[in-house]
């Protein structure tokens, strides 16, 4: 399963599924956050607008169920300023790996966790929007549509603005909005994107944070339920809209729900719960759920059970597997501007091999390992910016660490051009690597793998005839030796 889905996001976000789990806020907690992590996916802990002091103990119990990366989402827009930059503070001084944002832009907050060695996620709602984002620095993009349970920034249904959006980015792109199972991962992996933010399916599970009746209204919701919404807006921005499932509120039965009257329906450890506010059933509420928020995608319908966040990770991956590796490699599963080898091509290859040009299988045999050894490098070298408390030696930690997962994702698009089956390991390289606690040994130990590279790099090129993979090749030979010379510099500057 991890050989037929794996791409790019995996090696960046350090995961063996392209499967991710929202930050739902209140209800993405660290027990649904670990599971879903330990199990092979990403989660992003949903702490919007939550105190330091939770951020801080969330952090810590999910590390200590899981030695894998996590994020934690927070959300600008719906958060007073002074406690977001505590937020984003906690998070850096935490060394979180992810920090995911969503509804507002702020190129300043991108670059202060760039700065920090931290990977940035932007959950966008539009075209303009994901070109803001990567323009002001994110990593990586989360396309979200109409289609989404919570709150939705958008108006377009998730397929076309994916397609629209993955054709002009050039960083990461990742889909959500009515994606519950392993169809809908498949779906959106066959329009381009690198992976799926899954909010719903994980709602109801037994690590959800959700309160017990929010989980059961879920399970019971039938197709085409859901209603979109701008009636639960207290604790955010004015205009904003929710899709929900329908309730007293829905229709109408509690009045006006834009009073400027409030009344209490709830409590969460003595803190009041509004009518129509964007707060919805959790565990450690009392009070009137049937009134509150009861997220829910789309794809609500597709969801007829309470499981084990495992369990469901395993069925969506199971079934997106089961489909994408049914499908002849063809047009609609080629990343773009690529194409994968035909027989014809084999058999042009085959008369290369006396030319003294190497064969198909025998560039596969090199480019394998070659892309184990990057996503190693990419690893630690994420690992040394994280860890190291010197800022010139962050910088170039993490400049390397951006070359090495951009060689991951170049290597991946030719193994599979070549109609190759790309390895999903790490390279031994990372737990040798980071078995050395000195930063600087450690660097050195890194330039060596460069120069193993660089080996057999120079070892295939003059044995491939194909233009394309040779351009490719040639250029991260010539990007290794650039970051040899970088290190080398760096440690006789030291």
């Amino acid at each position: 399963m991890e050989r037929t889905l794996h791409s790019p996001i995996c090696d960046l976000l350090g995961c063996n599924y392209p499967v991710l789990l929202a930050g739902m806020g209140g209800v993405a907690r660290s027990e649904l956050v670990a599971a879903v992590t330990e199990a092979g996916g990403f989660g992003f802990l949903g702490m919007v607008r939550e105190p330091v002091e939770l951020i801080r103990s969330e952090v810590q119990r999910v590390r200590e169920h899981t030695k894998r990366d996590f994020g934690v989402n927070l959300i600008p827009a719906a958060t007073d300023t002074a406690l977001l930059n505590c937020q984003i503070q906690a998070c850096i001084d935490l060394k979180v790996p992810v920090v995911g944002l969503f509804w507002s832009l702020s190129a300043n907050i991108v670059g202060r966790l760039r700065e920090a060695g931290i990977i940035v996620v932007c959950q966008v709602g539009s075209a303009q929007e994901a070109r803001a984002a990567e323009a002001a620095g994110a990593h990586a993009l989360i396309v979200q549509g109409w289609e989404a349970g919570g709150h939705v920034r958008g108006t377009t249904a998730l397929m076309p603005l994916l397609s629209e959006v993955v054709r002009d980015s050039r960083v990461p792109v990742m889909a959500a909005g009515g994606i519950a199972d392993g169809r809908g991962l498949a779906a959106v992996l066959a329009l381009g994107a690198q992976g799926a933010v899954f909010g719903t399916a994980f709602l109801a599970t037994n690590e959800s944070f959700a309160h017990a009746y929010h989980k059961q209204r879920v399970v019971e919701a039938g197709f085409d339920e859901t209603v979109h919404t701008d009636k639960f807006h207290i604790n955010w921005p004015a205009g904003a809209t929710v899709r929900v499932l329908p309730n007293s509120v829905t229709r109408g039965e509690c009045g006006d729900a834009f009073s400027r009257e409030r009344s209490v329906i709830g409590d969460e450890e003595g803190r009041p719960i509004y009518l129509f506010s964007t707060d919805s059933p959790l565990r450690s509420m009392t009070g009137d759920f049937e009134a509150m928020a009861l997220y829910a995608g789309q794809g609500a319908g597709r969801i007829d059970a309470i499981i084990p966040a495992r369990d469901r990770l395993q069925a969506i991956v199971s079934e997106a597997a089961s489909i994408v590796g049914s499908v002849s490699a063809g047009p609609e599963l080629e990343e773009p501007g690529l194409r994968f080898s035909s027989p014809v091509c084999a058999a042009n290859e085959a008369d290369d091999t006396y030319m003294g040009y190497a064969s198909q299988e025998d560039i596969l045999a090199i480019l394998n390992p070659l892309l184990e050894a990057e996503r190693a490098g990419a690893r630690v070298m994420l690992r040394t910016s994280l860890e190291s408390s010197s800022p010139d030696t962050r910088d170039i930690a993490i400049a390397i660490h951006r070359d090495e997962a951009h060689w991951c994702a170049i290597l991946l698009k030719q193994i599979r051009r070549l109609g190759g089956e790309p390895s999903p390991n790490v390279g031994e390289f990372y737990g040798k690597a980071m078995a050395i606690a000195d930063i600087q040994s450690r660097l050195t130990f890194v330039n060596k793998g460069q120069s193993w590279v660089m080996r057999r790099l120079h070892e295939i090129l003059p044995k491939i005839r194909d233009d394309v993979l040779y351009r490719d090749l040639d250029a991260m030979l010539k990007s290794h030796e650039q970051n040899i010379e970088r290190v080398s510099a760096f440690e006789a500057a030291s």
